[in-house]
């Protein structure tokens, strides 16, 4: 399906897949990620993540867009059978090690997400994505038919996603700019996508030697909605945070949960959304 976008968009999708290949190696070596053991897999999720997800023992679960596959091994070590999916091969190729570093019992795939259908149709109980994921996405109604495709009748969505204010806000300002909260970003879609430079990744680390160029295209909510709603899959929750899994901004305070949140004096905004979709039985 990637190949029915017309040639521009291709591209842009081929220069982020380039750009995802490039930063492999430098998050692979990141104490951002922390495979040297100061992260956990479960380092990535918020309680009510596990709260919303339930029991996953002997479920089928992929993760889309899964790059280093550390929540694909979360979902292992809960018991499930997990396969996870990503564009880039160089990041596939490191989730395989990762994991068999791991001792994890997992399948990586290489592949677009709108090709994620080779994994075969209604295979799965949990398909789970997010958290960066969407806005590498130019068209979501065809990302939702994917997701349906996957899912077993009575199958579920879990995506766990930066929610469009905070792309909105500028989660990372422009250089010689201060950390104000101030709206950067189109929060509604419909005027293309944003080219950034991505030189330095969103990790620690030295810059890219090459591909420093990739483009995000801006989702709503309500546009995530009506492409899950246009294929039939039920949405059964929706929730907003103020939390996320590391800190974004400086001043951001670590709860006792072990997330991060902007100081009390600031207003509380949605950082990120919690949506569950079932796929009718």
């Amino acid at each position: 399906m990637a190949q029915e976008f017309d040639a521009e968009v291709r591209r842009m999708m081929r220069a982020n897949e380039a750009n995802w290949d490039a930063r492999t190696p430098v998050h692979v070596a990141s104490a951002f990620y922390g495979l040297d053991g100061s992260r956990k897999p479960f380092d990535w999720f918020a309680p009510f993540e596990w709260e919303d997800l339930g029991d996953l023992a002997g479920r089928d679960v992929v993760h889309l867009q899964c790059h280093l596959g550390t929540e694909t091994i979360a979902f292992a070590r809960r018991g499930a059978r997990a396969v996870g999916l990503d564009f880039s091969g160089e990041s596939v190729a490191r989730a395989r090690e990762i994991a068999s570093r791991a001792g994890a019992d997992l399948r990586y795939v290489r592949s677009d997400v709108y090709d994620a259908g080779v994994l075969g149709q209604g295979c799965f109980d949990v398909v789970y994505t997010g958290k960066g994921a969407l806005c590498y996405l130019p068209n979501l109604p065809r990302w939702a038919a994917e997701v349906a495709c996957l899912l077993r009748p009575g199958g579920r969505l879990y995506l766990v996603e930066f929610h469009p204010l905070f792309n909105a806000l500028g989660p990372k300002p422009p250089p010689g700019v201060g950390e104000e909260l101030l709206l950067r970003h189109d929060y509604l879609a419909g005027r293309g996508p944003i080219e950034r430079d991505a030189t330095y990744t969103y990790t620690d680390g030295p810059a890219l030697g090459s591909a420093t160029v990739a483009y995000e295209w801006t989702h709503g909510l309500g546009e995530v909605i009506d492409a899950l709603v246009g294929v039939d899959l039920t949405v059964t929750g929706l929730r907003e945070t103020d939390a996320l899994p590391w800190p974004r901004w400086k001043r951001m305070v670590r709860g006792e949960d072990g997330w991060w949140r902007l100081p009390e004096t600031d207003p509380r905004v949605p950082l990120l959304y919690a949506l569950k979709a079932i796929r009718k039985a």
